[in-house]
C-alpha cells in the first residue's frame, strides 16, 4: 500500500509533519505508475506539497523528468492520483492543466527562436485585466529582460533564455509552478540569481513551486525538506541542511559531491612521488618561432603533483608523461562514420535575413517532393528568422563564441560564420544533402560547410559567382555549382525557374543515395581504395604502380595540380581512402615559389589527421607551373624552362628553394603518427630530371634529399629510403610497391 502523502514545501519546519491536520494541498500525487511501454518508469510515487517549495533531485534516468511531464499532461499515468487545488487532472489535456494553474517551466528553456523577448511575453499574458503577473511586472523583476525586449529568442544568452522561459509561465498566474532542471548549462552567476528567485517567489507566497534540479546546492538552498528520487520512487524525504552536509549521502544516492573523504598523503608518500616524477623529463626544442630543433635541447623536468584525489604514484607518473604528449585532434573526437552520414533530410542553408524568401522556397520544392528539409540560418546581422536552426546556434559553434559572429566587421563576421558552419556541420549525422543560393558572401558562408562533408553526400551552391572561378569556393570536394543568372533578390520568372531546377536536382540525387546499410554492405565488398597523386612527367611511374596494385586496391589517380591534392585529402579526411600513394608533391613546390598550381598550407593534413599509411615520394619537385610564357612573373625571366605547351610554361627550382621543400615536407612527416615511408628517388624527381634532360641537375636534388633527411625524425613507424633510380624507372616502381605492402594491413583473400 502506498505511504501516505506529506507536505512539504519551504515554508514547513524540517522534518516530514507527523501530527496534526495537514493543510489543503496545491498538489497532492497518490500511488502514481507511469511506464514507456514495459518500462516501469514511476513506481508508486507519492508527494504533496502545500506552499512554498519543493525540490526533487536524483540521478539521470530516475523518473525526475516523467514525474513533471505528467503532472503537466504530457504523459499520461496507468494508474495513480495526481490533484492540483484538490482538483483531479489525470485524464486532461495540457492545455486545461494549464487553465487550472499549473505553470510549466520545461528542461531546455524552449524558447522561440524567432520571437522578440517582448512578443514571448505578449502571447503568454493574453489580454487577461485582473492578472497579478503582467509584462510590466515581468520586467520589473527582470531588468535585463526589458533592456533585450526587441532581442529574439535565438539571440539570448543561456541565462536570460531561463529568465524568459520563467517569465512566459509566471505571466499564466500559476497556483503551481512546475520548473524541470531551471539552473542546467548556467554559469554559476546565473545560477546564484535563479536560485534568489526562487527564495524571493517562494516568500511572497503567490504560488508553490516544484522544482527538478541536480543542483544540489540549489535544490538545498530553495527549500527545507528534499525529495529523493531513486528508481522511479521517492526514496527519502530529506530535510535539506542535513543533505547538504552529508557528502557521503550524496555520493551514495545522488552521484555527485567529491568522491569520498580524501586520505591524507603521508610524507614519505609525498617525499616517493616528488622523486619519481623528477625522473620524467619533456624535451623542449625551440629554435626560430614554433619550429622543433633536433639539437641542444633543454630538458625540463615534470614537478606537478597531483594531490587531491590520492592518486598512485605510478598513475601521477603516467599522467605526467600523457601531459606533456599531443592532444588528438578534435576532428577525430567528433569524427562521424561516414555510414552514419547519410541521410534523407537536406539542409537549406543561407542568409535568411536577406534570403529567406527564395530559401524558403526551395525548401517548400522539396518538401513537395517529399524530401525532409531542415533549415538552416547564417545570417550574421542578428535578426531573428523561422529556421530551424538559428543563426545563433550555429554561431555559437565558433571557438570563441557567438560574440566573435555577431561584430560591426562585416568581413570578419562572415569568416567568422564560415567557420562556425564548418564545424557545426561536422557533428551532424543523417545529411542527405545541402543546398543554397546567395551572392559572393552567401556562397562563402555555405560552401564553408559543404567542403568539410565527405564526398558522396550532394552539395549544391545556387550563386551569382558560379560562372567565374570557383576555385576557392570548391576547393576539394564535389560541390554543384548551379549559376543563377539574375541575381537571386526576390522571386521572378528567371530566379523561380533557376531555384525550382535546382531543388530537383538536390530531390534526383538524394533519391539515389544509398542508405547507411547499403552503404556499409557495398563498403565491405569493394576493394580498399589508395589515393595517388600524378603529374604529366610521373605518369609512368604511377601507370605501372596502377597496374601492380589494381587487382587489390581501387586506385584512384589525382592530377597534382592543387585542387587535385585537395580532392585526395578530402577522400582520406571523409575515411573513403585506406591509404596514400603520394609519389607527386609538386604542388608544394608552386606553394612556395608561387606557381598556378599550389597546395595549401594543409597539404599532408589528411594522413596527419587520419593516421592512414602513407607513401610518398618528391615527384616533381624540379618544377614550378605558370601559364603562357609571358605570363611569368618579371623576377623569373633569368631562370630556364620548358614550354609544355601554349598554356603551360615550366621552371626549374633552385637549390635553395629544394632545400625550403625539403625542409617544409619533412616537418609535415613528423607531425604523422600513422606508417610512413617516403622515398628519395637519387636518379631524378620526373621525366624531365633524368640524366640528359632539360631539368637535370643533381646538385639541387641532392639539397631536396638532405633537407628532407635533416628534418624527418625516423622511427619504425617513419622512415625514409633513397633510391637509385629515377622516379619513372622500374626500381623505383618496386621500391613503392613493396614500400606500400609493408606499411598497408594484409588483405583478405575473396573466394
Amino acid at each position: 500500500m502506498a505511504e501516505r502523502p506529506v507536505p512539504l514545501g519551504r515554508t514547513l519546519p524540517s522534518g516530514p509533519a507527523s501530527s496534526g491536520k495537514i493543510g489543503k494541498a496545491i498538489l497532492k500525487i497518490e500511488d502514481l505508475q507511469v511506464y514507456y511501454g514495459e518500462s516501469h518508469a514511476l513506481q508508486g510515487v507519492s508527494l504533496a506539497l502545500e506552499s512554498g517549495v519543493l525540490s526533487v533531485v536524483g540521478r539521470n534516468g530516475m523518473g525526475k523528468s516523467t514525474l513533471c511531464n505528467t503532472i503537466v499532461g504530457l504523459k499520461r499515468a496507468r494508474s495513480g492520483s495526481i490533484r492540483v487545488d484538490g482538483r483531479e487532472i489525470t485524464a486532461l489535456e495540457p492545455h486545461e492543466i494549464h487553465r487550472l494553474g499549473v505553470g510549466y517551466v520545461p528542461q531546455g528553456r524552449r524558447v522561440w527562436p524567432s520571437l522578440s523577448v517582448d512578443e514571448h511575453l505578449r502571447l503568454a499574458a493574453g489580454h487577461r485585466r485582473d492578472a497579478s503577473w503582467t509584462v510590466e511586472r515581468i520586467y520589473q523583476t527582470f531588468p535585463r529582460l526589458a533592456e533585450r525586449r526587441t532581442n529574439g529568442g535565438s539571440q539570448l544568452s543561456g541565462g536570460e533564455q531561463q529568465m524568459l522561459a520563467i517569465s512566459r509561465a509566471l505571466l499564466s498566474d500559476p497556483k503551481l509552478l512546475v520548473m524541470d532542471e531551471p539552473t542546467e548549462g548556467l554559469a554559476p552567476i546565473i545560477v546564484d540569481q535563479v536560485e534568489r528567485m526562487l527564495v524571493t517567489l517562494a516568500e511572497e507566497g503567490e504560488m508553490a513551486i516544484l522544482v527538478i534540479e541536480q543542483n544540489i546546492g540549489v535544490a538545498t538552498a530553495v527549500s527545507n525538506q528534499v525529495a529523493i528520487m531513486v528508481n522511479g520512487r521517492i526514496n527519502r524525504l530529506m530535510d535539506a541542511a542535513a543533505l547538504a552536509a552529508d557528502r557521503e549521502l550524496q555520493q551514495r544516492l545522488l552521484g555527485v559531491g567529491r568522491h569520498a573523504d580524501e586520505t591524507s598523503v603521508t610524507p614519505a608518500a609525498a617525499a616517493q612521488a616528488k622523486d619519481q616524477l623528477a625522473e620524467v623529463y619533456r624535451i623542449d626544442r625551440t629554435a626560430t618561432g614554433s619550429e622543433p630543433m633536433t639539437q641542444n635541447g633543454t630538458y625540463l623536468p615534470v614537478t606537478e603533483l597531483p594531490n587531491r584525489w590520492n592518486v598512485p604514484v605510478t598513475a601521477m607518473r603516467q599522467a605526467a608523461i600523457e601531459k606533456a604528449a599531443p592532444q588528438d585532434d578534435l576532428k577525430k573526437v567528433f569524427a562521424i562514420p561516414f555510414a552514419e552520414r547519410i541521410g534523407r533530410t537536406v539542409l537549406v542553408a543561407g542568409t535568411f535575413d536577406t534570403k529567406g524568401k527564395e530559401l524558403r522556397f526551395v525548401a517548400d520544392r522539396l518538401k513537395s517532393l517529399g524530401i525532409p528539409v531542415r533549415t538552416v540560418d547564417l545570417s550574421t546581422s542578428g535578426k531573428p528568422s523561422s529556421a530551424d536552426v538559428p543563426a545563433m546556434q550555429v554561431a555559437g559553434m565558433h571557438m570563441r563564441g557567438s560574440a566573435a559572429v555577431f561584430t560591426n566587421d562585416r568581413g570578419g563576421s562572415v569568416s567568422a560564420m564560415a567557420e562556425a558552419f564548418a564545424r557545426w556541420i561536422e557533428r551532424e549525422p543523417r545529411i542527405g544533402g545541402v543546398i543554397s543560393a546567395g551572392g559572393s558572401g552567401g556562397t562563402t558562408l555555405a560552401t564553408a560547410g559543404m567542403r568539410v562533408l565527405p564526398v558522396g553526400i550532394p552539395k549544391l551552391m545556387v550563386s551569382t559567382v558560379a560562372a567565374g572561378d570557383v576555385a576557392k569556393y570548391v576547393g576539394g570536394a564535389d560541390i554543384m555549382m548551379f549559376h543563377s543568372v539574375a541575381d537571386v533578390q526576390g522571386l521572378n520568372s528567371i530566379t523561380e525557374q533557376v531555384l525550382s531546377n535546382a531543388a530537383h536536382a538536390m530531390a534526383g540525387m538524394v533519391a539515389q543515395l544509398p542508405n547507411a546499410e547499403a552503404w556499409e554492405a557495398r563498403r565491405k565488398l569493394a576493394r580498399p581504395a589508395v589515393g595517388i597523386t600524378m603529374f604529366g612527367v610521373t605518369t609512368p611511374a604511377v601507370q605501372a604502380v596502377t597496374r601492380r596494385l589494381e587487382a587489390d586496391y581501387d586506385c584512384l589517380v589525382f592530377h597534382a595540380t592543387g585542387i587535385g591534392g585537395r580532392a585526395m585529402e578530402n577522400l582520406g579526411d571523409s575515411r573513403l581512402l585506406s591509404a596514400f600513394l603520394d609519389l607527386t608533391t609538386t604542388e608544394v613546390a608552386d606553394m612556395i615559389v608561387g606557381g598556378v598550381f599550389p597546395a595549401t598550407e594543409d597539404r599532408f593534413g589528411a594522413a596527419i589527421r587520419t593516421g592512414l599509411p602513407y607513401v610518398g615520394s618528391t615527384g616533381a619537385l624540379d618544377m614550378v607551373n605558370f601559364g603562357p610564357r609571358d605570363s611569368v612573373p618579371e623576377k623569373f625571366r633569368s631562370r630556364k624552362f620548358v614550354i609544355h605547351n601554349p598554356n603551360v610554361t615550366l621552371m626549374r627550382t633552385t637549390r635553395d628553394e629544394n632545400r625550403a621543400f625539403g625542409e617544409w615536407i619533412g616537418a609535415r612527416l613528423n607531425a604523422m603518427n600513422g606508417p610512413v615511408r617516403f622515398l628519395l628517388p637519387e636518379g631524378g624527381v620526373s621525366m624531365l630530371d633524368a640524366s640528359g634532360q632539360p631539368f637535370h641537375d643533381p646538385e639541387a636534388d641532392s639539397a631536396l634529399f638532405e633537407a628532407i633527411e635533416k628534418t624527418v625524425r625516423q622511427t619504425p613507424q617513419r622512415h625514409l629510403e633513397r633510391v637509385g633510380a629515377n622516379i619513372n624507372d622500374a626500381l623505383f616502381v618496386d621500391a613503392a610497391v613493396n614500400a606500400f605492402r609493408a606499411i598497408t594491413p594484409k588483405l583478405q583473400r575473396r573466394a
